[in-house]
């Protein structure tokens, strides 16, 4: 059964565009929605703390004001703080365009009666890849062959035996964090020949050829370690001084999850020794990272500002997801992507 007419808000941002995001609607839905827009700051202005939620863009009073008599709406990095969500008292459903909704206050969505959904895997293709990319920039030096070939010079020494860069091709590689991301990139480093170790408690079966092994194991017999967990309490700095001693030497770190999952100031430390022989890292903590911060200019690193997902196809696959959850619910259907609100007993 199809609902009456739905008053749906788009809070899109400059990647994921209310415009696009409303033509779905209505080519799913027609007229059965009417649909307002408001289009926040990111990525023009980085994500960051908003109240009590995490990498949120955007202003709480303008949202709170485009709310009203909302039923639905779909966001990407807006602040539904608990503050927003006591405005919106219509509100029935939050489609988060996102794997995670952390900008979202899911304990006061549910007490609410907010069902909030998430789009998981929009962005497993871009992010598998750009580990994979990072992880063959390091292996091969790319980041300072390039900045020689920019200054006019041809380092033909590169090609010394003590200096030249190494292969995926037989090599241990580690992969922490078995989710949509990481089976991705082990597929991928298994393609190149290399052996794949995996640790996650919650992977379930792993393809052939993958072997779970604790941290530490891991760790200890990777030639390069691949970062795809969440980051939660018990996830936070998982990866610290002790953590890079137990890799060997010359070994690479690649970081396109979450920041905090690593101690910055230990790793700094790791590559300015020479025991890490390098690192790809497309998160940090904190975010920006410091201008001045000497990660900038620890060697052999390839650093990119928080790309990992940059690809139009993701936009496009978010906002199909999105929208197929949004005409789901219109029809009374079982949603497919909704999110497990907190305990609120705790």
């Amino acid at each position: 059964m199809l609902r009456d007419v739905v008053n749906v808000l788009v809070a899109g941002d400059h990647f994921v565009r209310p415009s696009a995001v409303a033509e779905g609607l209505h080519v799913e839905l027609g007229e059965r929605v009417a649909v307002t827009s408001l289009t926040g700051p990111w990525p023009m202005r980085p994500f960051g703390p908003i109240a009590e939620v995490h990498e949120a863009s955007g202003d709480e009073d303008e949202l709170i004001a485009a709310l009203r008599d909302v039923e639905v709406a779909i966001t990407q990095m807006a602040p539904f703080t608990s503050r927003v969500l006591a405005s919106a008292p219509a509100l029935k459903l939050l489609v988060v365009t996102r794997g995670g909704p952390v900008n979202v206050n899911l304990a006061e969505a549910a007490a609410r009666g907010v069902t909030v959904c998430s789009t998981p895997g929009r962005n497993a293709p871009a992010a598998a890849e750009l580990a994979v990319a990072l992880t063959l920039g390091v292996l091969r030096r790319l980041s300072e062959v390039h900045a020689t070939m920019r200054d006019g010079q041809w380092r033909s020494d590169l090609y010394a035996y003590d200096a030249c860069g190494g292969e995926l091709d037989g090599a241990e590689v580690g992969i922490v964090g078995f989710g949509a991301i990481g089976r991705r990139v082990a597929a991928a480093f298994q393609a190149l020949g290399a052996r794949v170790l995996v640790t996650d408690p919650f992977a379930g079966s792993l393809p052939e050829g993958v072997t779970p092994v604790e941290l530490p194991e891991l760790l200890a017999r990777s030639r390069v370690v691949s970062l795809h967990a969440r980051l939660t309490a018990e996830t936070q700095g998982l990866i610290g001084a002790a953590e890079l001693a137990l890799m060997p030497r010359g070994a690479v770190l690649v970081n396109t999850a979450r920041g905090a999952l690593v101690d910055t100031d230990a790793l700094t430390a790791a590559l300015e020794s020479g025991h890490l022989g390098g690192a790809g890292l497309d998160v940090y903590e904190p975010e920006p990272l410091p201008a001045s911060h000497p990660l900038r200019s620890a060697p052999n690193t390839l650093l990119v500002p928080h790309l990992a997902g940059a690809t139009r196809q993701t936009a496009d696959r978010a906002i199909r997801m999105a929208v197929e959850e949004v005409a789901r619910w219109c029809r009374d259907e079982p949603l497919a992507y909704t999110v497990a609100a907190p305990s609120l007993t705790r």
